[in-house]
């Protein structure tokens, strides 16, 4: 028996509102499965609105100079606090992203267990320093710490980028640990192996 994907009523996707079932439609016809958080979270539709509008203005955001932050580098960020917040389904689906945006079987490993044994540059290891002091001690946070962004040529922007993104994905690890969200299979080998030659 597959174990249920979380511990609240999930919705069937065709009985989320039109609009939520739209988007949810075009998100399966570009990954090819419909990743269980945004099911998870149809339990509460205006809430999964809210969610996505949220994830896309951070996640999507065009960086703010040409030192900004690349999707590989938000995709670092997501992975190395998820895992920090110890959550399991973060960790598996934006590990998978992260393997495919760096083409690098196993950086998100690293990132998950230690940080600071990852294969980073020292820029990303100050950006990812940042992030983790913004989601799990904000209240510490104090103008040495933009200091240190600063001298990897990181903008004020960048740093609310860096801080959006780590808070963002702090609510998101505390929602998807409250359901027990459990990741899609699809997510465990994605970005692992080379894909098949396409045919033809």
């Amino acid at each position: 028996m597959t174990p249920a994907i979380s511990r609240f009523p999930v919705p069937a996707l065709l009985d989320l509102p039109q609009d939520l079932q739209q988007a949810l439609l075009a998100v399966q016809e570009k990954a090819g499965f419909v990743p269980n958080v945004f099911l998870v979270l149809g339990h509460r539709p205006d809430e999964l609105r809210a969610f996505m509008a949220y994830h896309d203005a951070l996640m999507l955001r065009p960086p703010s100079g040409p030192q900004g932050l690349t999707k590989g580098e938000k995709e670092m960020i997501v992975v190395a606090t998820s895992g920090a917040n110890r959550c399991l389904y973060c960790v598996v689906s934006h590990g998978a992203i992260l393997r495919v945006y760096e083409k690098n079987p196993i950086l998100a490993d690293q990132l998950a267990t230690n940080p600071l044994k990852a294969d980073l540059t020292p820029r990303q290891q100050a950006m990812l320093a940042f992030a983790l002091k913004v989601s799990l001690d904000s209240a510490t946070l104090v103008e040495t710490d933009f200091d240190a962004l600063r001298a990897h040529g990181f903008t004020d922007e960048d740093a609310w980028d860096i801080g959006g993104i780590a808070a963002f994905f702090a609510m998101s690890n505390r929602m998807a640990n409250l359901t027990s969200m459990r990741p899609n299979a699809e997510f465990h080998l994605l970005g692992r192996v080379p894909r098949a030659p396409k045919a033809g």
